[in-house]
């Protein structure tokens, strides 16, 4: 690696981290072969040269590795936090000092100062934006209008980025392509499924310390990540209890072996709960008030609005931390709850995150959705944009063959037969 004289202005906790952040990354990278390959094609070919690239991202070392494969492609990159938790402050460091990526993130930081980073992306004035949660976009639309015009594009890979752009779309203020990225198969069924499903029992177990065998955990949604946590929390020996409101997925949930029922009833089982739903309150005061005595709240959904913290606040008349990233609401009848990550993302803000492995597939994709918008400049219409099915295909093959993995070619008989019609019995 050639180090890059730093040029830009930065805000971030502490630059004499880098070389800590600088050996994570590169421990990452050893789990992200197919952003590897993808990386070292950019270097060469420069499709972002000229491109200026904002991208609000949780600040981990996969997400560091993806920077560096876009700065490697050309572009004139910047990066903020997509949450106040998420932060790994010494990969912010080494992004900044050994890459020239100006990065403005700092792990907790307060609400003002995440708005005031998303006012300097913007003032960057992207043509590309990577969003997590679509809080750069959502900021655009609304307060930076003149600066549209500059816009190619945006990719997102969050439930919760996508629902706010179809719902900006509808309202007609979407008015540039977006990529779908959540929903590429190599996103969605390994990401959520896997990335979720692992690293947000991995926060609870390191903010807790606790058994999970025996625990009845209440999963708060079961749509590709609820169906992740409820596999591996089973796994783990837990009774696991599913909520939905959607019959389709609640069905699924019963014949997958989980039991199903209303949250109000479920409050009153539960020793863990965990919300994965992309929406607000899903645990309310009336859920809070008939649970155990020491019952654990958190979320895996992308904003911190899932669990209504604030009615628990009120209720409480006492709130102390009692282990890193853990605090203890004391209700007025005695009992208390244990709030993990103040609500935020459990697994980055009390872990790591998800595993480089799965995140490889992902960023992947992220990448290759950014490179299609530049080579479609002016082609694409305005609105959602899957990613195309050979890119999701290539992805797939390359992780395949990055783990020794084989699989089996069509014949021509073979074919022939599936794009015919007139064989039959």
């Amino acid at each position: 690696m050639v180090a890059t004289p730093v040029k830009q202005k930065y805000d971030i906790k502490d630059i004499s981290l880098a070389p800590q952040g600088r050996q994570r990354i590169e421990w990452a990278a050893r789990e992200m072969p197919v952003l590897k390959q993808i990386r070292e094609r950019f270097a060469q070919e420069k499709p972002f040269a000229g491109i200026r690239l904002v991208a609000c991202c949780h600040v981990t070392t996969e997400t560091a590795n993806l920077a560096i494969a876009l700065h490697a492609g050309g572009a004139d990159s910047l990066l903020i936090a997509s949450n106040p938790l998420s932060t790994q402050d010494d990969v912010a460091a080494c992004l900044v000092a050994d890459y020239g990526i100006p990065v403005y993130a700092i792990k907790g930081e307060d609400n003002e100062t995440y708005h005031r980073h998303v006012q300097i992306a913007l003032d960057h004035r992207p043509n590309i934006i990577i969003d997590d949660g679509s809080d750069v976009v959502a900021t655009l639309v609304q307060e930076r209008q003149h600066q549209l015009s500059d816009i190619i594009g945006t990719t997102e890979e969050t439930t919760t980025g996508i629902v706010r752009l179809r719902a900006m779309f509808n309202d007609g203020v979407l008015t540039f392509p977006a990529m779908n990225v959540n929903d590429a198969d190599t996103k969605h069924f390994y990401d959520n499924r896997y990335g979720t499903g692992q690293s947000t029992l991995d926060g609870i177990i390191r903010a807790t310390n606790i058994l999970l065998a025996g625990k009845t955990i209440v999963v708060a949604g079961y749509g590709w990540c609820g169906k992740g946590v409820a596999m591996r929390a089973k796994g783990m020996g837990a009774d696991v209890i599913v909520t939905e409101i959607s019959p389709v997925p609640a069905i699924e949930a019963a014949m997958d072996g989980f039991r199903v029922m209303p949250m109000a009833e479920a409050a009153q089982q539960g020793d863990i709960f965990i919300t994965v739903t992309g929406n607000k309150h899903v645990i309310r005061p009336e859920h809070f008030a008939v649970m155990k005595d020491g019952a654990i709240v958190c979320n895996s959904g992308h904003f911190d609005i899932e669990i209504d913290l604030k009615s628990l606040k009120e209720q409480a008349k006492e709130v102390k931390e009692v282990r890193n990233f853990t605090e203890q609401y004391i209700l007025p009848n005695g009992k208390s709850i244990i709030v993990i990550g103040e609500g935020r993302l459990v697994n980055l803000a009390a872990a790591e995150g998800h595993p480089s492995a799965v995140m490889d597939m992902s960023f992947a994709n992220q990448a290759l959705a950014c490179e299609h918008l530049v080579k479609n400049k002016g082609q694409l219409e305005p609105g959602m944009h899957s990613i195309p099915v050979e890119v999701d295909q290539e992805i797939a093959r390359l992780k395949l063959q990055a783990m020794g993995i084989a699989i089996d070619s069509l014949t021509p008989e073979q074919v022939e037969y599936i794009h015919s019609w007139a064989s039959g019995t």
